[in-house]
This record gives C-alpha cells, structure tokens and sequence, in this order.
C-alpha cells in the first residue's frame, strides 16, 4: 500500500454520474473530472514550528477535492491521487 508522507493524502476518485438528473446521458468525453474520492490512506501530518499539523480527514472518509489537484499515481493496477491536506475542500457525510 502506498504510505503517503508529512500531510499528503492517498485518494481514489469514485466514478462521475454517467446520467444528468434529468436524464440525459453524457457521453464519455463530456464527463468532468469527478471531485467526490474516498480516502484511502492518510499520512501523519507536516511539522510547522516544531509542532505535528493535526490531519483533519481519516481513512473511508468521503472527500471534496480541488478539481485540478493533486497527483495521478498508477500502483499494482489502481489509479489513484495524491493530494495535500490543503487540497481537500470539504468532508462528504
């Protein structure tokens, strides 16, 4: 498993709605990149002034990230994204 360093997160992007709510079908190329990930592993926090950040966000949670965040990684055939705390907008409950 990839073990993320200071306050890096390991995300997994969950699969974008194919359909809009009013039903109509997107084509593959007209889908955004999805925003909603699952985190999968959380490092220990960044060291500022001698003190260890507290991470804010645990492992199974569901996040909101920066669309244009992070970086893509391809590991024993998943993708996922490495992202800094910082680029996790919100906790999905």
């Amino acid at each position: 498993m990839l073990k993320p360093l200071a306050d890096r997160v390991v995300i997994k992007m969950l699969e974008s709605e194919e359909t809009t709510k009013s039903g109509i079908i997107l084509a593959p190329n007209a889908k955004e990149k999805p925003q909603i990930a699952e985190v999968v592993e959380v490092g220990p926090g960044r060291e500022i002034d001698g003190k260890l950040e507290k991470m804010l966000v645990k492992k199974g949670d569901k996040v909101v990230v920066n669309k244009y965040s992070g970086t893509e990684v391809k590991y024993e055939g998943e993708d996922y994204t490495i992202v800094r705390q910082e680029d996790i907008l919100a906790i999905a409950e």
